[in-house]
């Protein structure tokens, strides 16, 4: 029992810490994406090749005087970047980032709560997120900020809908909630990527969407709104939402690699013989480097495409994205009674 325990807290503190430093030079990789786009060098001044610039943002964030405007309502105001914060931590709990680690005798599942309901388990926290938002910007007494909430809350309910209703054709084939049965279900050449393909698309629509990512960031929208749910925040607490952010994409990205791309699975790995512990590690060699082609994709959409109108984004998710979201649960039972997974 206390051998289960402690094994439990490595694997917490290790995907915490790598969780944690991923989220900090996410900001820089997405300095120097959109540098690399737009021709210019980026940072590049503090360590070499810029590398310790998010030790350098962390330590300017922590000196930074925090203002807290007199107006504010001051315990939902300091409360909200936390509730936007913890959510996208805790997610990771659920997601298989391996198969199992074979280690003193004992085969360690290479994650950290294998539970029954997992997928359930990610989307009750990660729509949790959005009340960080909206009391960040109901809290600040801000026209700006208040915009920012409202904006964030719509795009959430109509996004979520598209969201769940295309993960259920996941579900539907793979016939768990265990996310490492969804990925187990994807050994070979069977990802969902390639048999769902209408599926995968809306998916990735909702996510960027859920994210508040361009071309979905009308929660900020700086031309409009300055800053919007944010505008009112400084110092630490500035920062806590842009870790939030990243956190979220991060998990995002963990979350549609596991559904669609395979997870920690590459195609006939396991028959090529290698050895168990080797094998172990080349397949979560293979999860982290799928998870950063996402990121990539995160960074790379950001800096090419405009943002949508907000009568854009809601026509989007309730015209389109939604009808073609049911349309894929039919599909993905029709594969189910064909026998074709």
């Amino acid at each position: 029992m206390m051998t289960d325990l402690l094994i439990t807290i490595v694997k917490i503190l290790v995907v915490f810490g790598v969780y944690l430093t991923m989220v900090a030079y996410l900001s820089l990789v997405e300095r120097r994406v959109s540098a690399f786009i737009q021709d210019r060098r980026g940072p590049n001044r503090v360590g070499p090749f810029g590398l310790l610039q998010p030790l350098a943002d962390g330590l300017k964030f922590m000196f930074k005087e925090d203002l807290i405007p007199h107006y504010v309502n001051r315990p939902v105001y300091l409360l909200a970047p936390l509730v936007a914060l913890v959510p996208a931590f805790i997610t990771m709990a659920v997601i298989p980032f391996g198969n199992t680690l074979p280690l003193f005798g004992r085969d360690i599942p290479l994650v950290i709560a294998n539970v029954n309901i997992g997928f359930l388990y990610i989307f009750a926290l990660t729509s949790m997120g959005v009340y960080g938002v909206v009391l960040a910007g109901w809290s600040s007494n801000s026209k700006y900020s208040l915009i920012g909430g409202l904006r964030a809350s719509a795009q959430m309910i109509s996004y979520e809908l598209s969201l769940g209703l295309a993960a259920v054709g996941v579900l539907i084939v793979a016939g768990s909630l265990r996310l490492p049965d969804i990925v187990a279900a994807q050994s070979g050449l069977r990802w969902n990527f390639w048999m769902q393909p209408l599926g995968f698309i809306i998916f990735l629509i909702a996510v960027f969407a859920e994210t508040n990512r361009l071309p979905f960031d009308l929660p900020e929208a700086e031309p409009e709104l300055v800053g919007g749910y944010h505008t009112e925040y400084s110092s630490m607490k500035f920062a806590m939402f842009f870790m939030a952010e990243y956190a979220n994409m991060l998990t995002a990205s963990a979350v549609v690699v596991s559904l669609y791309l395979g997870g920690w699975q590459v195609p006939y790995l396991e028959q090529a013989g290698l050895p168990p512990l080797l094998l172990s590690l080349a397949q979560v060699l293979a999860f982290v480097l799928k998870v950063g082609v996402m990121l990539f994709f995160f960074v790379w959409v950001r800096w090419t495409l405009p943002r949508f109108r907000y009568d854009q984004l809601m026509r989007l998710g309730w015209k389109i994205t939604l009808p073609l979201a049911i349309l894929n649960i039919f599909y993905s039972g029709y594969l189910v009674v064909a026998k074709w997974v």
